[in-house]
């Protein structure tokens, strides 16, 4: 579980194993995750991309970058939030993923509301 706040926006994160879409045999383990954003700031905001660092159990980095998520710009008013689930294959059984995604406000100024870390492991994975 990942939790953090910039600027009055939460994100949150709950990571999940999905053994039936993996294939360890095969070097293939499928993670999903569960996200929050939620605007407890007191302006409007909008999520317009996202910036996502993964790194598996060998140190091997991959950065995903693009715009909003899957496929939404979220507009969120005071109080509002937006919750989706996406996907992240990875070559171990382990992994860990952080980034950020960039927000504007009414006003036009840009920040990065911070996503903090958390893991992705195939249960008992971790001693």
């Amino acid at each position: 579980m990942s939790d953090q706040v910039t600027r009055g926006v939460r994100v949150s994160v709950k990571p999940d194993y999905l053994p039936d879409q993996s294939s360890p045999k095969a070097g293939l383990w499928m993670f999903a995750y569960h996200v929050r954003v939620q605007n407890e700031g007191p302006e409007t905001v909008q999520l317009i991309s996202r910036h996502w660092i993964i790194t598996d159990a060998t140190g091997r980095v991959e950065e995903v970058k693009g715009p909003g998520v899957v496929g939404h710009q979220p507009i969120l008013k005071s109080g509002e939030s937006f919750e989706y689930t996406s996907g992240c294959p990875l070559g171990t059984s382990m992994g860990t993923m952080h980034g950020s995604y960039q927000m504007v406000n009414v006003r036009g100024e840009r920040f990065d509301a911070l996503i903090a870390p958390f893991t992705l492991a195939e249960p008992y994975a971790m001693n």
